[in-house]
């Protein structure tokens, strides 16, 4: 069987108030030529679907509109929620996507069992079985009895995140016995890679799993929540394939790919590079050099390159931050937009102290602005521990019921 692994669509992303609308139409467009160039039977989407858990009526659209294109190309696909998008959201056309033989598993079931889908060979055989473990939220892991500390409740997600996978393999194994099984998972494994973009919220990070405890059975592990391609290291071959396109500017040097897999020959997947369909430029430097670097681009012809631009001067001067605003207001170059930008002051007068540009709206996460303000009280170590984990349950609530 022929199967493509991919994940974190992130399906209504801006960047710095930036819509990518066109780059993820692009990618639908390649993938779908690739999906008919291979002959591919199976596509595997491992979670974060949407980037946010109530996605604009345009995100919805396009969502809709990339899965019939893929549809038409005859092959089977299975979605699994993330920790960005709502569970009954996704859930909630389940049945009518079913017809049009499209799985999805928005959040984890109380039954293993629903978890588990077959994938039929064109004679109508079970030729592999998939077990779709969507983003594994607080309340699917914890017990009435997880220990008194915060280490404590950390090994019992832990535990609960490693007794889901191996419910789901025996279970394979009990229904499906001799048929290859596949595990889909939206988790922080440890040991992996992770960029600014990925919201680090305590089962994504904080509760990182040993890849070790899949287990053996099954034959692959297709992942989501990372994304920086990358193996992890474990005993049955265990991949992030990545976002699909760049969601940061700390992405800008990663390579996109989508991972393809031929079980015939073996579970270790080819990386298939995804062209970039727009480039992120960040320049640094003092108000000279970002004046000479900005009018000195090159032609662009593709989608419009975006740019963070940081100012770095030695010390305040607010000549400088008024330089930097005009060049800012009046760059207009084609192709190119300028989309963020900072100032740095390495020596800072006294009164004024380090300076830096105030931060946006929407590059603040809820739990930097928390962190911040508990490290504005003298707890201890436990108690901040203990705050932190009430905070994230909370937070993961929000998500949850958006």
């Amino acid at each position: 069987m022929k199967i493509i692994h991919t994940a974190d669509w992130h399906i209504g992303k801006k960047l710095h108030k930036h819509n990518l609308i066109a780059d993820f139409d692009l990618f639908i467009d390649w993938l779908a030529n690739r999906i008919a160039d291979l002959e591919v039977d199976l596509l595997l989407v491992s979670g974060d679907i949407f980037d946010l858990a109530n996605p604009s009526s345009e995100a919805r659209e396009q969502y809709y509109r990339s899965l019939l294109r893929l549809r038409k190309l005859d092959t089977k696909i299975i979605l699994t929620g993330g920790n960005h998008d709502s569970p009954a959201m996704l859930d909630a056309p389940q049945q009518l996507l079913k017809e049009l033989d499209i799985s999805v598993v928005g959040g984890m079931s109380d039954c293993i069992n629903d978890t588990i889908i077959p994938v039929k060979s064109s004679s109508g055989e079970t030729e592999l079985v998939v077990a779709a473990i969507p983003f594994l939220r607080d309340t699917d892991l914890r017990t009435a009895h997880t220990g008194d500390t915060y280490d404590d409740r950390l090994a019992a997600v832990r535990m609960g995140i490693e007794t889901i996978f191996c419910s789901a393999a025996e279970q394979c194994s009990k229904k499906y016995p001799d048929i290859p099984a596949i595990a889909m998972g939206h988790l922080f494994a440890t040991g992996a890679e992770t960029s600014e973009s990925e919201r680090d919220i305590q089962i994504g990070n904080q509760a990182a799993f040993e890849a070790n405890r899949f287990g053996s059975g099954f034959d692959y592990v297709a992942l989501g929540h990372i994304h920086k391609p990358q193996r992890i290291n474990a005993t049955i071959p265990t991949y992030y394939s990545g976002s699909p396109i760049p969601l940061s500017f700390s992405e800008q040097s990663d390579e996109k790919r989508i991972l393809f897999l031929d079980t015939e020959k073996s579970f270790v997947p080819q990386s298939i590079p995804v062209p970039s369909f727009r480039s992120l430029l960040k320049i640094k430097g003092t108000m000279s050099r970002l004046s000479a670097k900005l009018s000195t681009l090159p032609e662009n012809n593709a989608l419009d390159t975006l740019i963070e631009v940081e100012l770095h001067e030695e010390s305040y001067d607010a000549e400088k931050m008024f330089q930097l605003d005009s060049l800012i207001s009046s760059f207009d170059m084609p192709g190119y937009e300028i989309v963020k930008h900072k100032t740095y002051f390495s020596i800072a007068e006294k009164k004024l102290g380090q300076y830096e540009t105030p931060e946006k709206l929407e590059d603040v996460r809820p739990k930097d602005v928390f962190l911040k303000r508990i490290s504005e009280h003298e707890y201890e170590n436990e108690t901040k521990k203990e705050l932190l984990s009430a905070f994230e349950e909370i937070l993961d609530e929000v998500y949850t019921e958006a």
